[in-house]
């Protein structure tokens, strides 16, 4: 988003007198659950994406499209290359997992985890928010089957809370306090998809997949894809996604 978009969409957004919230985008199942729970809550949500250098790009184009669909005030995506430091099966030449049962998956801090990524990600968050004059920031982190990431604990979003409120002006000046919103925390995967359901979402539209296909096409066997389809299976229901990219 430019500057000038920016300022049309902080100009409209004043104009409706909702409060603004900055929600974390990455296009998948459960930040696409996010946006909409922020915006059920009367939020004037603000979708921020990253282009930082993950091999499942495609989820960017599936941001776009949730952005677009559940009526997003505005959509940013920032590059950031965290490639120049790898050390995660997302961003290095490292395999990414496959075929892993429940217990391996959750047992330890997998591969795929991006070193800081949370941090990096609500950091940017938090500057957004100051310049829209937002104290809500909206993440889709969960810990119950957040795959042992531990920048997706409880105690990790209230810590971040508490450092956004003491570097931010709107913190020192006392004027509001910040809240990070992580309305997923608790839930289980198939109560997130009950969730979404309910919120009138199309996951069709979302990616979820570690390590897609040449046209977006999800593997089917990385944690991301089997606690996806564990989700659907616990709410008694079909996953449109595979049915969309054609897989059988």
């Amino acid at each position: 988003m430019s500057h000038n978009q920016n300022q049309t969409a902080l100009a409209a957004n004043q104009a409706s007198n909702r409060p603004r919230a900055v929600v974390l985008l990455s296009g998948g199942l459960d930040s696409t659950t996010v946006l909409a729970i922020a915006r059920q809550q009367g939020y004037e949500p603000y979708a921020l994406s990253f282009h930082y250098g993950q091999r499942h790009v495609v989820e960017l184009k599936r941001a776009e499209q949730v952005a677009a669909a559940l009526g997003a005030a505005g959509h940013a995506v920032i590059d950031i290359d965290l490639r120049k430091f790898g050390g995660s099966a997302l961003t290095d030449d490292i395999a990414v997992p496959k075929s892993r049962s429940d217990e391996q998956i959750a047992t330890g801090i997998p591969v795929t985890y991006v070193p800081a990524r949370n941090t990096i990600f609500l950091s940017f968050a938090l500057a957004w928010a100051e310049t829209l004059g937002a104290y809500d920031i909206f993440v889709g982190v969960n810990a119950l089957d957040y795959s042992g990431y531990p920048d997706c604990r409880p105690e990790y979003i209230e810590a971040f809370e508490r450092m956004a409120n003491l570097a931010t002006k709107a913190g020192v000046e006392g004027k509001q306090l910040l809240k990070i919103h992580a309305p997923l925390i608790s839930m289980s995967k198939g109560q997130i998809i009950e969730t979404g359901l309910a919120l009138g979402i199309d996951y069709s539209i979302t990616s979820s997949c570690y390590d897609p296909g040449p046209n977006g096409e999800p593997c089917g066997e990385c944690d991301s894809c089997l606690l996806r389809e564990k989700g659907f299976r616990e709410a008694s229901k079909t996953d449109p996604l595979p049915a969309s990219f054609g897989r059988v």
